[in-house]
């Protein structure tokens, strides 16, 4: 299973970056559950997951810890997807982990985001 439902529920988490993103330097920190009922479209995975995200706006710098449960399968790849409107995928900006064999649980990470990636 390539973990569609993280896909999903990433792009989520990167949409409410470039949101949230304020103009003072501040920390912000996000929470998603992730489901197969987020992904688009929706399907009956019963895979699932959490990730933690803190966005330092200053460094502009992203780290996240994660984990999940349930799969069919080897996880494949996982990624944070950029903003879009919620009902349709969007373009991968962040990668996690990009082949079953870099694909860790619990996984974690940190990423200096360029100008535009922070938006």
């Amino acid at each position: 299973m390539s973990m569609p439902f993280l896909r999903v529920s990433l792009l989520a988490l990167a949409c409410s970056i470039g949101v949230a993103a304020p103009s003072l330097a501040e920390t912000v920190t996000f929470k998603v559950d992730m489901t197969a009922s987020k992904e688009v479209p929706p399907n009956p995975s019963k895979g699932k997951g959490q990730v933690t995200a803190t966005f330092d706006t200053a460094s502009k710098t992203l780290t996240w810890k994660g984990d999940y449960s349930d799969l069919t399968g080897p996880a494949i790849m996982a990624h944070f997807h950029g903003p879009a409107d919620p009902s349709k995928n969007a373009a991968v900006v962040i990668p996690i982990f990009t082949n079953a064999g870099s694909a860790k649980n619990p996984f974690e990470g940190s990423m200096t985001l360029t100008d535009q990636q922070a938006q």
